[in-house]
C-alpha cells in the first residue's frame, strides 16, 4: 500500500498493489501448489484478454497450477538477486509465470507486479476485485482524439513506473531490516511491462539491469511509428539492457529501440526470436496451443496468437537468454550465451 500517492485511476487516497513473490524455498513439504489465477481473476481474464477470436466461457483459466508452492519458507543460506516483473497491458502478473518460476528456480527472488485498474482484474485479500478501467478509458480517449490517446498511453506508462519504484522502496526496506539479504536488483517485462522495466532503469539508479520483451518505448499505437519517444528512448541508459523482439521487431525497424540504442552507453543486446509473435513472450505460448487443440481453433488463429516457433523451443530460448542476462549482471556470472549466436537456440537471431 503506497500512502504517498492517490490511486491515479480511482482517486482513492492510497495506491494499492498486489504482487507475487517467488523465491528459492528451503522445503516445500506441506505447502500446496499455487494456482496461476484466483477464480475471480480468471473469470475477468476470460472476459477481457488479448486473444482475438477466443470467446468467453470456453476455457477454465483458474484450473492451472504453477510450480510454486504457497507459503514455503525462504532458503536463507545465500543472498538472492531480486528481479521485478511487469506484465503487458490488461495481462495479469500471472501470465509471466513460465519465466518467473524459472528465475526463482535459479536462485532469484522474483516479484511479479499487478497494476490495478490496468490489468484485467486484481483480487485483493478478502475477495475485493479491481477490474480494468482501460477499455473505457481508451474508448473515451479515442472519441476525444489523438492527443487524448497519447495522454492515456503516457499515464498508463507513468503509473506502471511509479508502481515499480514503490516496490523498489519495499525491497530496500526489506534489505534494511534484514528480511532479505542485500543483493543487486533487476527488472524485466513484456510489452508495456518491458517499457516499464527500461523506463524504471532510466529513472531509478537502484536497478542494475533491465530486459524488455517486445515492448515499444514510445507513446505510439504501432511499434514501427516514428515519434512519441519516452525519455528512456530519447536519452538512453548507462546500465545493461536486453531487448528481445518478436519476428519483425528489432532496432532496425522499431524507431524507439533504434533511439535507445543510439543514446545508450552501457552494455546492450538486441535479439529476435524467429517465428514468434507478441504474446509468445507470455504464458500464452504454453497455454494457447493446448487450448487450440481442445477447441479446434484454426491453425491460422493460433499462429496469430503465438506464431510458428514450437512451444518448447520458445520457452527454452526465453528462459536461457533471460537467465544468462541476469546471471551476468546481477551475479557476476559469465553469461556467455549472450556473446554470440548459439546452435542450441537456432531460433534466436543476434541483431
Amino acid at each position: 500500500m503506497d500512502r504517498s500517492r492517490r490511486d491515479p485511476w480511482t482517486a482513492a487516497p492510497v495506491r494499492e498493489l498486489m504482487v507475487d513473490v517467488r523465491y528459492p524455498a528451503r522445503t516445500v513439504a506441506g505447502h500446496g501448489r499455487a494456482p496461476q489465477m484466483t477464480a475471480r481473476e480468471a473469470a475477468a481474464f476470460d472476459r477481457l484478454n488479448n486473444f482475438a477470436g477466443l470467446s468467453a466461457g470456453r476455457v477454465d483459466w483458474a484450473a492451472t497450477r504453477t510450480f510454486a508452492h504457497t507459503g514455503a519458507p525462504l532458503d536463507r543460506r545465500a543472498a538472492h538477486p531480486v528481479v521485478l516483473y511487469s506484465p503487458g497491458v490488461v495481462d495479469p502478473r500471472s501470465l509471466g509465470t513460465t519465466l518467473t518460476d524459472d528465475l526463482a528456480s535459479r536462485g532469484h527472488v522474483v516479484i511479479a507486479i499487478d497494476h490495478p485498474y490496468d490489468v484485467s482484474a486484481v483480487e485483493f485479500p478478502g475477495g475485493r476485485v479491481a477490474l480494468s478501467r482501460l477499455p473505457q478509458e481508451f474508448e473515451k480517449a479515442q472519441q476525444a482524439g489523438p492527443e487524448a490517446v497519447t495522454a492515456l498511453l503516457k499515464k498508463t506508462a507513468a503509473v506502471r513506473v511509479a508502481d515499480a519504484r514503490f516496490v523498489l522502496d519495499v525491497v530496500r526496506r526489506a534489505f534494511d531490516t534484514h528480511r532479505l539479504r542485500r543483493a543487486p536488483i533487476g527488472m524485466f517485462g513484456q510489452s508495456a511491462g518491458g517499457f516499464a522495466a527500461l523506463q524504471t532503469l532510466h529513472d531509478d539508479e537502484r536497478l542494475a539491469a533491465a530486459a524488455n520483451l517486445d515492448g515499444v518505448l514510445a507513446y505510439v499505437q504501432d511499434d514501427h511509428d516514428e515519434g512519441g519517444l519516452s525519455t528512456v528512448a530519447a536519452q538512453g541508459v548507462d546500465r545493461p539492457v536486453l531487448l528481445m523482439g518478436s519476428e519483425g521487431n528489432d532496432r532496425t525497424n522499431v524507431p524507439s529501440w533504434r533511439e535507445l540504442w543510439r543514446h545508450s552507453g552501457g552494455w546492450r543486446r538486441d535479439l529476435t526470436l524467429r517465428g514468434s509473435r507478441h504474446a509468445t513472450y507470455t504464458d500464452a505460448t504454453t497455454l494457447l496451443p493446448q487450448v487450440a487443440a481442445h477447441l479446434d481453433v484454426p491453425g491460422r488463429t493460433l499462429e496469430e496468437w503465438v506464431g510458428t516457433v514450437p512451444t518448447h523451443r520458445a520457452v527454452a530460448a526465453q528462459r536461457a537468454y533471460l537467465a544468462a542476462f541476469f546471471d551476468r549482471w546481477l551475479r557476476g556470472g559469465d553469461g556467455a550465451l549472450l556473446d554470440a549466436p548459439s546452435p542450441r537456440y537456432s531460433e534466436v537471431a543476434f541483431m
